[in-house]
């Protein structure tokens, strides 16, 4: 969690209950304001991505038998 997240974490949590709901409802906006389909991803998810894929390349996978399901 990045550190700009962690302070609006910190502020949202000082306002009262009703002014948490309208802060979390613009913060929705602002996010469907920047990816209304909720295509793009963040820098970290980014990182995330490209780790995943590059695992993949290796061969670096479990395979779904290799689970216990149950």
């Amino acid at each position: 969690m990045s550190t700009v997240t962690k302070q609006v974490i910190d502020l949202m949590e000082i306002l009262p209950e009703s002014e948490q709901n309208f802060a979390l409802e613009f913060i929705k906006k602002l996010v469907l304001a920047w990816d209304p389909d909720f295509t793009k991803v963040t820098p970290s998810e980014r990182v995330e991505l490209e780790k995943a894929m590059e695992e993949i390349k290796n061969g670096e996978t479990v395979s779904h038998e290799a689970i216990n399901w149950d």
